[in-house]
């Protein structure tokens, strides 16, 4: 009896055993942290903010970013919110209103957001457009896509962003090293961000940016971004 528990006890524990591979423990990757240096969240179409004027309450209301985007607000008309933190989106308000009412005092403050995606390409199982399940950084973005292909050049990771109101290009070291060292340059994606896997090492980012990656980002990403730095919408 004794024998036959124990070859039991073989049979469930070696499944478990196999379970811990490399990948699995790959996997586990730190969790995120912010700082006082994180960028400033910005708006986009379909999130929705709460205009309070103090000043006159009769024209405070909450309004939903357009998908030009634009807010429709009352004596005002259409002010370009898209792209904007609350307190830059404050002070046009504050200017536009100015017209209006005598010293306004108004505030912003986002109630609900729009969806948040971001674009995994490259040597990954999966590419295409995932949406964020929480805050999450470029190695979990990739997990969500599958994971690396044994082609992919782990350490040359590009990360492109308008999380500063510019559009920017990060390379992001995301081997094994930097794993086991708990990921020292990542940090957490902002919506339509870009992660992008190379084949092999990168010597000129500008010219791969142009070369390759236009060509993979979709519709909806390739709206936001300009690869020469600018805005296309």
């Amino acid at each position: 009896m004794r024998v036959a528990l124990a070859c039991l006890a073989l049979l469930f524990a070696a499944p478990a055993a196999s379970a811990q591979t490399p990948a699995a423990t790959e996997a586990a990757a730190p969790a995120m942290a912010y700082s006082d240096q994180s960028p400033a969240y910005r708006f986009f179409p379909g999130d929705e903010v709460e205009i309070t004027i103090f000043s006159a309450p009769e024209l405070s209301r909450s309004a939903t970013i357009g998908p030009d985007g634009r807010l429709a607000l009352p004596l005002i008309g259409a002010v370009r919110a898209a792209d904007l933190t609350s307190e830059e989106l404050r002070d046009i308000l504050v200017s536009a209103y100015a017209a209006h009412l005598r010293m306004p005092e108004l505030s912003v403050t986002p109630r609900t957001y729009a969806s948040r995606q971001v674009f995994v390409g490259g040597e990954v199982a999966r590419p295409g457009i995932y949406e964020m399940p929480a805050n999450i950084d470029a190695f979990q973005a990739i997990a969500l896509a599958g994971g690396f292909l044994p082609s992919a050049h782990r350490s040359d990771v590009l990360v492109l962003s308008r999380a500063s109101g510019e559009t920017s290009v990060t390379e992001i070291d995301l081997s094994m090293r930097a794993v086991r060292n708990g990921l020292p340059n990542a940090q957490p994606l902002q919506r339509y961000d870009v992660v992008y896997v190379p084949r092999s090492r990168i010597s000129q980012v500008n010219l791969f940016m142009q070369q390759y990656v236009r060509d993979a980002l979709p519709v909806q990403f390739s709206f936001y971004y300009d690869l020469r730095g600018n805005r296309t919408n």
